[in-house]
């Protein structure tokens, strides 16, 4: 028998129905694909951290919602200016410290007078008020090892830092990332100087 000739609406039902599939596999793909983004993004670059006390006042409040960035230091090492957060002595039973990074690996520290200098040379970070009361260990020269930060808070008259000895300088393995963004309160909304 001879095919009919004229309209076939089984054809085109097919190729709708085959278009509508397809259509519906890109945008559930689409949509996997965005979720995954999002959760690394969310994961490395977004992490929300709540910063404790007033060691980073003016910069950061206590009670500030924090961005942290992960990734960053899988890429680079810290360095002097950044704001970086970690658990002194790697002690995974308290919260999470904020504080600038003053020296890095190889630098020499010393409190002279209440003004840190590194280097020989006098360090400051255009934050907050720089002379400070307490020399703690840097009073006497401090020299950091390979893998040492040494970190002070902004609000240098109530911080506990790289001055104490119960933190003292700071390990790179301990450092959790680089505080980069305040999202809460509306005062302090933006990227961390």
């Amino acid at each position: 028998m001879g095919k009919k000739k004229g309209l076939s609406f089984n054809r085109k039902r097919r190729v709708i129905q085959a278009s509508a599939v397809h259509s519906a596999f890109v945008w559930v793909g689409e949509c996997l694909l965005a979720f995954a983004i999002g959760c690394v993004l969310v994961y490395y670059f977004m992490t929300s951290l709540t910063c404790v006390g007033q060691a980073m006042e003016p910069t950061v409040s206590s009670g500030a919602q924090v961005l942290v960035n992960r990734f960053i230091y899988t890429l680079a090492s810290p360095k002097a200016g950044d704001v970086v957060v970690f658990k002194p002595n790697g002690n995974s039973n308290t919260h999470y410290y904020m504080r600038r990074v003053i020296g890095t690996p190889g630098d020499t520290i010393q409190i002279v007078e209440g003004f840190v200098y590194v280097n020989g040379e006098l360090f400051e970070t255009g934050t907050g008020n720089e002379q400070m009361d307490f020399a703690g260990v840097a009073e006497e020269e401090i020299i950091l090892e390979k893998d040492e930060y040494f970190v002070l808070g902004d609000n240098r008259s109530a911080s506990e830092d790289s001055r104490n000895d119960d933190i003292g300088n700071v390990r790179r393995r301990d450092i959790y990332g680089m505080a980069w963004f305040v999202r809460y309160p509306w005062d302090n909304f933006g990227i961390i100087p």
